[in-house]
Parts: structure tokens; sequence; C-alpha cells
């Protein structure tokens, strides 16, 4: 792991120029009269610069950020990816990580600092609706990744006292807040939904207001399936359900195509390039074709190795086990005792990355939404403009189309279930409980549990890269079941965590905030409904299927 952290040349450069102001978080005051064409051009720079900035804070584009939030903690608690670096001792999949692998979303100054900082300088020089929107919609998305980790967050003060350390929200006053916010940013949206910005301002969607608002409205959606167990009213009285009727119900409406997928653009990273990629390529040793510190997860090569999806080989690096009957695919399970990675961890499947360090990083797609749809449809009886099955199998058919493959038709159709997991290294992995009795073809006579664990299997096969939506889905429905950790290796672990099947339920507060921020932290914690571990549940995670 590296122990430098790397930054975009946008973001030197943004960082050179303003760098009290993101120290202060404070504003910007540009005069909009008199300007020069040099001041126009600085403020547009300005403007360009700080969004790049901003976009960089949902999937950090900073690589030992995104290790730490997307490839330790979502991947892995997500059943993607397998910590395979042998050197760790403490990891999250083991339960007993150390502050510095958990406080990440927290106190990394490339995450709420980098966000608020320039949330605050662009502010401060635009009055650009599209823009200010963008604003919102970046903000919300952060946020929302940030809350769903922790549950009670510091959000309504943050940004005007300009310090980390202040009071706590409690988590349904965060997504009454996120609602809201979304509101107004699709009302501005609204608006002005045939204007544009600049597509080298906006690495996401080339500046256009139609895109941003399908965006806004599929993650209004996003998070009103989120809260659906629960009794959460927003500020304006909606429900979880009317929420999402409304969302779908607009008149640009959520993402249909995956012309509308939210991804951030190669332009906008570093050296480096995608920091997923390079987070999973760290300490690859010489020779191996599999990459280094993380590898694919057994959970998720077991289901599309039971469903012959032709989605693998953009999915997954095949496995180097020797012998003329070794498995193509072979995942890593997660929480284990790491095997050495230069000479057994090599030889699992890799994480595959199809354009390598020029993969754009996904934030939503337009078969997400579709499986979104089915569920609230199917399992919940919303008026989504459809029914479960069309859009569960629209969900399918846009995934395949978004990673160019084909044989959807006979996919669909598809009643194999998930292979057991028959770990190559000796059987030291071995998981011989079947995962799931579903195949992939719709069943008409399903009960809603069955309707909505074959909905969220294939959500979660689309969402690939995606981890920290896939663990917060595994801790709202259940589903899929995953490979729990070895009894073995846990032991007795310091997180409360006694069912293993269950898993991390969230991450502790990073441990200075009970001495640099005591009295918010305390009010914080006596708002989760139990210690500050992984055991304890946050709001929304109340399923009462899920025990």
């Amino acid at each position: 792991m590296k122990n430098k952290m790397i930054r975009s040349a946008s973001l030197l450069i943004l960082t050179a120029a303003f760098v009290s102001c993101t120290g202060n978080y404070l504003a910007i005051n540009s005069n909009p009269y008199e300007v020069t064409k040099e001041q126009m051009e600085a403020r547009d720079y300005a403007i360009a610069s700080g969004l790049s900035a901003m976009f960089g804070t949902v999937i950090s584009t900073d690589v030992n950020t995104a290790q730490f939030t997307d490839c330790l903690l979502g991947g892995t608690q997500g059943g993607y990816y397998a910590d395979a670096n042998n050197g760790w001792t403490n990891t999250i999949s083991k339960y007993n990580p150390t502050d510095n692998w958990t406080n990440v979303f927290l106190y990394s100054d490339k995450v709420l600092p980098q966000l608020y900082g320039n949330m605050s300088n662009v502010e401060g020089i635009s009055d650009d609706p599209l823009v200010r929107a963008i604003l919102k919609i970046v903000k919300v998305c952060v946020l929302n990744r940030v809350t769903d980790t922790y549950g009670p967050i510091p959000y309504s003060e943050i940004g005007s006292t300009g310090k980390i350390q202040v009071a706590y929200d409690d988590q349904p006053e965060v997504y009454r807040q996120m609602f809201d916010e979304l509101d107004e940013a699709i009302a501005l949206l609204d608006a002005n939904i045939d204007s544009s910005i600049s597509p080298t301002t906006d690495q996401v969607f080339d500046g256009t207001a139609l895109k941003w608002c399908r965006f806004a409205n599929s993650m209004k959606l996003r998070l009103a399936m989120r809260i659906v167990y629960t009794d959460f009213r927003s500020s304006k009285g909606l429900t979880a359900r009317q929420l999402g009727e409304e969302s779908v119900s607009h008149s640009v409406g959520v993402m249909q195509s995956n012309d509308d997928n939210a991804r951030l653009s190669p332009l906008a990273f570093g050296k480096d390039g995608n920091p997923l990629y390079t987070a999973c390529m760290y300490n690859t040793p010489a020779g191996s074709l599999t990459g280094g510190d993380s590898h694919a997860a057994a959970d998720i090569v077991c289901y599309m190795n039971g469903y012959q999806d032709p989605r693998r080989e953009k999915y997954f690096t095949k496995a180097q086990f020797p012998g003329d009957n070794a498995p193509e695919y072979v995942g890593m399970r997660r929480g284990i005792a790491i095997p050495a990675l230069s000479t057994v961890g090599l030889l699992y499947s890799g994480v595959n990355f199809v354009e390598g360090m020029a993969t754009p990083v996904q934030w939503m797609n337009a078969a997400e939404v579709a499986f979104l749809r089915a569920e609230a449809a199917g399992v919940f009886g919303w008026n989504v403009g459809g029914d479960a099955k069309s859009f569960y199998e629209q969900g399918v058919r846009l995934s395949f189309e978004q990673w160019g493959v084909g044989g959807v038709d006979e996919y669909l159709a598809g009643k194999s279930l998930p292979e057991t997991y028959a770990d190559p290294n000796g059987g030291v992995g071995t998981y011989t409980t079947q995962l799931s009795q579903l195949g992939v073809a719709w069943n008409d006579a399903a009960s809603k549990e069955e309707m909505q664990e074959r909905i969220i299997i294939q959500k979660w096969i689309a969402n690939f890269h995606l981890g920290n939506e896939a663990w917060a889905d595994f801790r709202r429905t259940g589903f899929p079941h995953l490979i729990p950790a070895m009894e073995s290796v846990v032991g007795n672990n310091t997180q409360g965590i006694r069912n293993l099947l269950l898993g991390a339920r969230r991450m502790p507060y990073p441990a200075d905030e009970a001495t640099n921020n005591p009295e918010n932290y305390a009010s914080a914690v006596s708002r989760l409904g139990g210690p500050d571990n992984m055991a304890t549940r946050m709001w929304w995670d109340c399923n009462p299927a899920v025990k």
C-alpha cells in the first residue's frame, strides 16, 4: 500500500490557487460586473477545476483513499473483492481492522474537506443554475456513502462552520436533507432543462442538464428504496413510496438507457488512472497475471460460474491454477488466513478492468435503476411505470449491453444454481453450503421473498465494482447470500459480530472523535441504538426478515 497521497493535475492547480479556501472552507467573492476577459477565463477555469475536484470525492480519484473506501471496505463487504495481501493481519473482512482502515470516509482530506472546500469555491464564483444543481447532486452522492457507512454523521453544520468536528445529524435527518437537496437540484434542472455548460467542465455528463436531471431522479429512487422498511417522512411529509414514485413520474424520469449512465471520465483521473484498478494492482508479484492487493471474491465468482454468465471475462482475469481440469475462474474467499500472494494468492482470479487504467469509474447505471423499479413494483407494489418481470429482464439486458456481451436470451432462461465453493488451495476456504436455490429465469408464481432475492442477485451482478452499494443492499435485504468469514480466523473479534452470516452492519467512528469531539460523538453514539462497533445496525437496516 502506498504512503504517498496522489493528486490529479487539476486538483494540484486548484489547491495552489485556493489553498487558504480549502483549508478554511471560505467562499470566493467574485464581482460579476466589469470583469476582464482574463478574469472571466480564470473564473471559468476555477469552476472547471472545482467541479473536477468534487467529482473526485464520490468514488475518490485518490488511490489510497479509494483503496480503503471501495476495495477494502465496500469491495469486500459487498462480496466483489477479497483481500489478497498476506501482510495484512487486521482487516475489515476479519472484523479486527485498525482505526486507519475504518476512519477514511470521515477523516481523509480527500473526501469531506475536498468536497466542501471546492463546493464553497465554486458557489462563490458561479450563479449558473446547472452548476449549482451539480454541486447539490454530487454532495448527496458523497454524503450518502458516508452516512451509510457510519449512521449519524456531520451534515448540516459542516459546511457552515468549516470544521469536521461539529454536531452530528441523526440519520433520518441526513436523509431528509439529502432528499431536499436532490429536489432543489431537480427543480433547478427542470427550469433549465435545455441548458448546458462546457463539456470540458463536466467529466460526467458533458455538461448536459437533461442527463444530470435523470441522474438526480435515479439517486432519489435509490435512496427511497434504501429506507423502504422504515417509517420515514421527508420534510414535505412524503413517504419512501411517494418519493420513489415521484422520481419516476418526473417529466424526464430516471435512467433508461446506457447512454444515461453516470460515470467519471478518465480525463478526471491523475497519473495513476482508475483508482480502483491501481489499488487492486498494488504489490502485484512479478509475472502475475491476476493482480496484487485485491482479487476477485469467491462470492460473485460462484454465482456467475453457476449461471454460466458471459460477463465473467469482463469482470475477472482467469485463474492460474495448474492442471488440465483447473477451473477457469476461481475467486478467493473473504475473511480467511490470506495465503502468500507471491506463491498461492496470484493463482486466484483477479479483478478485471476492461480498459485498464483508462476504465471510467462507474457511479450509477441504467441497469441498477431497472432493478430498483423491479423491486419497487414487485415486492412493494409501487407505481413505477411497469411490472417487476419487465423491469427485471430489462435490467439484465441493459447490463449485457453495457458490458458488450451476447447470449442474454439464453441467460434469462437459465435455471442452473450458483456453484458451491471448492477452494483449490488444499480446500482451505471451501464452503459447501448452497448460496441460493434460485436460477436466473423469472418465476411468475414466486413469493415476495423469492422475487426480491432474484432481483437483488442480478442487480448485485450488474453493479460490479460498486461495493458500497452492494453492501447496503445486503444489509437492507439479506441478499445475495454471501460466504461468511471463517470462524477459525475471526475468533473473538472486538467488533461485536457474533453472526458471521450477517457480517458487518456499519463501521465504527474514527477513534479520535471520542477525544476531539466528545459531546457530539457521545450524542451520535446514543442515537445508534447500540455500541459503536461493526455489529450495531443503523436506522434503515430494519428489515424484519434479516436476522
